[in-house]
């Protein structure tokens, strides 16, 4: 016997590290018990989104009619345009209005969000009499913002074929003044000013330059030009040309505000900064994109999250009209995957929020991912900030990955990552969209087979497998609700909550649509129903909300005013995007939130600022930390006490020059 060991002795240590790497690999569980205790915090109402009839010889579809080098993968070039945004589009100062891409249908519907008063009829928007070709194009988002600075808010449509649309509100309502909202009302112009073939997937609002407008970053995919949704095309397309170093995708663009009018004619014209990028790092396949100030000098970093390539944070160098930015990477030591060191993963960027999820007063950055156990697994990436700001003067990101002890490595084929406090009580949930394509056919193994394959095959379309309408990768997913334990990690609650229904879900807008301090979501689905989760949660905590707004005109505002409640009439202005509150509770603690220019995917939470505030008394009244650029690109800093609920803030933008540039 003792022979037989010895002769076997090195087979037994390998089946019995085997064995320990097995267990260490799978994620803790949470006793029933306390899993029972997290989900009575939450309480959601699943809402179907409004939908519109179909016009005359139309149906709803479940695959596009693609480029014939492509029909073989039909489904897989299908995957993408589901898309919904949060936002107060009919000034009644709630952001209680969804705009949101039914691929189905390929219309970008905007309609009052489901369970509130039926203010006015659904309706779609249409581009023309710009020129749109629903043969050979397709809406993938839509992005609210006052574009041309009237205190009225506008809708940006981003598309695959064709460069973005802005639709503006026509200047004869006052702001604040809530109005039936109708397909009249919008103006369509053009973005770009000569049209061309994009193919894109996320786009945000930033003032990238510190000039005091808002700026926008439209990230592309498919390369410029390509005839993906032809089908009468008759020329070659290529796909990414490797599974982690593509740089041959549509790339990224940087779109300077450089003017705007008002009125029943409104205009908004943009200037496309060049030259801003390396050829390497402007041209990855960009699924979404992200903005936010991180080292606390009011010019927001940006987050490049992109497909068969690593993501990019770029820290911003800029000054007024010429834009710089500097790549950072974060460092590796001995126990790090390269996977796990900011800017060197290698696929696939998906969806990526900010928010302060170790309570340190800094953002975090929320990444997703492809995760799924014996797939196309990289991880999910949550880096946490280190605080060590001056690190990024020296090309370094001060952020760690701690995306597994954390319990938010692993969930699906992740798109949307959203962070948000749906019970109030201080600490932020994770959401994530995932699915890919719902059938019953199983195709992972031949999309496995062309992963593993040589790279030089994978731009030309006749390596790619079979995917069409009945295939299936990662179909039966659900959409994970992650909460924080008291052990510190978070875990999925989703099936305790009843939202464990199969889904394939590509975007999620987060808003208080109500205004009763509870945040809702909406998700929008791939070919399938989408939806509003009206939130419901019982003994939610108290809570903090703010409206910050940019004022319309030089010396309306000399110095800032506050007023509880919501915007009306008497606080005409603009979302003051990249604004930043830091709410100090009587603890020590710090929460931290950024007026969000539309960051993610392709879900745009709503611009308002929501902190949970726990248990603290309702009569309790907290310091308030404000830092905004006005719209002449000053910079000010203010603080308020304020006490639990909603208040409006409009910012001051006086006429003497104070504050610093």
């Amino acid at each position: 016997m003792n022979g037989f060991v010895r002769r076997h002795s090195r087979r037994f240590t390998a089946i019995a590290l085997i064995t320990v790497f097995y267990y260490q690999a799978q994620l803790p569980k949470l006793p029933e018990a306390e899993r029972a205790a997290l989900a009575a915090r939450f309480h959601f109402t699943q809402l179907p989104l409004p939908e519109l009839p179909l016009l005359p010889g139309h149906s709803r579809r479940s695959v596009r009619a693609v480029n014939p080098a492509l029909a073989h993968m039909s489904a897989w070039i299908s995957s993408v345009g589901a898309a919904v945004a949060l936002n107060d589009l009919d000034g009644d100062g709630l952001p209680n209005d969804v705009c949101y891409v039914d691929p189905r249908t390929d219309q970008v519907i905007v309609a009052p969000a489901p369970g509130t008063p039926e203010r006015y009829q659904p309706f779609a928007l249409d581009p023309s009499p710009l020129p749109y070709d629903s043969a050979t194009m397709a809406p993938m988002g839509c992005l609210p913002g006052d574009f041309n600075e009237d205190g009225l808010m506008d809708i940006l449509v981003y598309y695959w074929g064709r460069t973005p649309v802005a639709f503006l509100r026509k200047g004869d309502h006052l702001p604040g003044v809530p109005v039936r909202l109708a397909p009249s009302m919008y103006v369509p112009i053009e973005v770009v000013p000569e049209q061309a073939r994009w193919y894109t997937n996320a786009a945000t609002t930033a003032d990238l330059d510190g000039d005091g407008h808002a700026d926008l970053i439209i990230g592309n995919y498919f390369p410029d030009g390509a005839r993906i949704l032809d089908a009468k095309a008759t020329g070659e397309e290529h796909m990414q040309h490797s599974m982690s170093r593509a740089n041959n995708g549509g790339g990224d663009r940087f779109l300077l505000w450089s003017g705007a009018t008002v009125g029943e004619h409104p205009t908004v014209r943009f200037r496309e900064a060049t030259n801003v990028l390396d050829e390497a790092t402007a041209h990855g396949w960009t699924l979404a994109v992200g903005a936010a100030d991180l080292d606390r000098d009011m010019r927001p970093e940006v987050y490049i999250a992109n497909d068969f390539g690593p993501d990019h944070l770029l820290h911003n160098l800029s000054r007024p009209g010429k834009l710089q930015f500097v790549p950072l990477h974060g460092r590796k030591t001995l126990t790090t995957p390269n996977s796990e060191v900011l800017g060197r993963d290698s696929f696939k960027g998906m969806g990526v929020d900010f928010g302060d999820v170790n309570g340190d007063g800094l953002l975090d950055i929320f990444v997703s991912n492809i995760t799924l156990p014996y797939a196309l697994e990289e991880s999910n990436f949550l880096f946490l900030s280190t605080g060590e700001l001056n690190w990024m003067s020296q090309g370094v990101a001060p952020y760690v990955e701690r995306s597994e002890s954390l319990g938010l490595s692993r969930s699906g084929w992740s798109w949307e990552a959203r962070l948000g406090d749906f019970d109030n009580d201080g600490g932020l949930e994770a959401l994530q969209a995932t699915g890919f394509i719902k059938g019953g056919v199983y195709r992972w193994p031949e999309l496995q087979e062309l992963a593993m394959g040589n790279d030089e095959l994978l731009s030309n379309p006749s390596s790619w497998p079979r995917l069409q309408a009945g295939d299936d990768l990662s179909g039966g997913t659900h959409n994970p609700f992650f909460v924080r334990a008291a052990d510190g990690r978070f875990y999925d609650i989703a099936p305790e909550l009843g939202l464990n229904q199969s889904m394939v879900s590509r975007g999620i807008a987060t808003a208080d649509v109500d205004g009763d301090g509870r945040l809702d979501f909406a998700v929008a689905n791939q070919w399938e129903t989408s939806y509003l989760f009206h939130n419901e949660s019982p003994n939610p905590g108290a809570f903090l909300g703010l409206h910050l707004l940019l004022p319309l005109r030089l010396g309306q505002v000399p110095t800032t005013s506050v007023r509880a409640g919501h915007p009306g009439v008497d606080t005409p202005g603009r979302p003051a995007i990249g604004a930043t509150a830091t709410v100090h509770l009587p603890d020590g603690r710090r929460l931290v939130a950024q007026v969000d220019g539309g960051n993610g995917h392709s879900g745009k939470r709503s611009s308002d600022l929501h902190f949970g505030l726990g248990s603290l008394p309702s009569e309790t009244t907290l310091p308030v930390d404000l830092s905004w650029r006005d719209p002449a690109g000053r910079l000010h800093q203010d603080q308020f006490r304020l006490g639990s609920g909603w208040h409006t803030v409009l910012l001051a933008w006086p006429r003497e020059q104070e504050g610093n540039q």
